[in-house]
């Protein structure tokens, strides 16, 4: 088998990316060993232009919330499969001062696009919510499991994924300059597949800081047609049944489910709507594929050649995947170099 592209691993960043390349009309082949607790397949799947304690726009959102939507929905169709669920984001306040700051923000042309509605009272039955809140849009979640098994189908049904982990031993360069791996001959690797990057040999030195990442399944007596979000996030799922997350642990970085973790999403819950849960139906772990400056990895091997890295999309990965794989198509097929913001050379002094 022969491909312009072997990509290493099918989380959403090797999905999205070996999508993108495809629709520009390269040879891409995959490869993935299904990890259950990878951390796309437990992710949560929000974007949320308003992050944050102190409640603050997050990076590039302008650019990238206009992509998201649109990308999602191509695959959807594509795929023949639901797993966008764009819904309002509801951020109940915590002070007055906060509450005028969001009134006053209401009407400022930077802010305008991703807000719905700000309240100044009470809205949502069951929500701690005295001083209101603020009601976001171009807001959602991706239910990312659904979007990669779809993928993964779709991709082994075209002979275009092999299953299996990669083992950087088999790997051979050939006297043209391309890559050998089995029976997959190849111009170029693309390490798709998080902190298991640093494995592989060629990109050890990468600073990918870990993060683990729990989230619970709980049975309520509440239900709400948007997430709601301070200090958690709860998704409702239907039929009393909501997603609550996530845990933010770079300590303890291991797929173990701990009661300290179970506790801590219960009591932030507990806050944020109080007296509803009636049963802890499961709770999940995952490990989020963080970066020392919260920005993705995009480039180029500083001396392999056709050796490549797109990752490190963090907790963010939902937003940030559509318009950075895009900037990565850009350089893996034109030549143009990703900004320097998520360009991997700004790490080659760790080398």
């Amino acid at each position: 088998m022969k491909a312009d592209f072997l990509l290493i691993g099918q989380g959403l960043a090797g999905t999205v990316l070996s999508y993108r390349l495809l629709q520009a009309g390269c040879r891409v082949h995959l490869m993935d060993d299904g990890h259950p607790s990878s951390s796309s397949r437990v992710a949560a799947g929000l974007y949320n232009p308003i992050t944050g304690r102190k409640m603050v726009k997050t990076w590039l959102a302008d650019t990238l919330f206009e992509e998201i939507e649109p990308f999602y929905q191509e695959m959807e169709r594509f795929l023949n499969q639901k797993f966008l669920h764009p819904l309002g984001i509801y951020r109940p306040f915590i002070s007055f001062e906060e509450q005028n700051e969001w009134l006053s923000k209401s009407a400022d042309e930077q802010f305008m696009g991703f807000i719905n509605k700000v309240y100044s009272r009470p809205q949502f039955y069951g929500v701690s919510d005295a001083l209101g809140g603020l009601l976001l849009k171009k807001s959602g979640y991706l239910d990312i499991r659904v979007l990669l098994i779809a993928y993964r189908e779709w991709a082994k049904k075209q002979g275009l994924l092999t299953e299996g982990k990669f083992s950087a031993s088999q790997l051979n360069r050939t006297r043209e300059g391309t890559w050998e791996y089995r029976q997959l001959k190849a111009k170029n690797l693309v390490f798709t597949n998080g902190i298991q990057a640093k494995d592989c040999g060629f990109f050890n030195w990468l600073p990918f800081t870990p993060v683990k990442g729990e989230i619970l399944t709980v049975r309520q007596d509440f239900c709400s047609r948007e997430i709601i979000n301070r200090g958690v996030f709860r998704i409702d799922m239907g039929k009393g049944v909501g997603k609550v997350g996530s845990t933010y642990n770079n300590q303890q970085v291991d797929l173990i489910p701990t009661a300290a973790g179970r506790n801590d999403i219960l009591s932030k819950l507990e806050q944020l709507i109080p007296g509803k849960v009636l049963e802890v139906l499961d709770q999940q772990v995952g490990i989020r594929p963080a970066t020392p400056d919260r920005r993705p990895m995009l480039g180029k091997h500083p001396s392999e050649e056709n050796v490549y890295v797109f990752g490190g999309l963090g907790a963010k990965g939902v937003s940030l995947a559509p318009y950075f794989s895009n900037k990565m198509v850009d350089f893996l097929v034109l030549g143009e170099e990703p900004q320097k913001e998520v360009n991997i050379n700004r790490f080659f002094k760790y080398i």
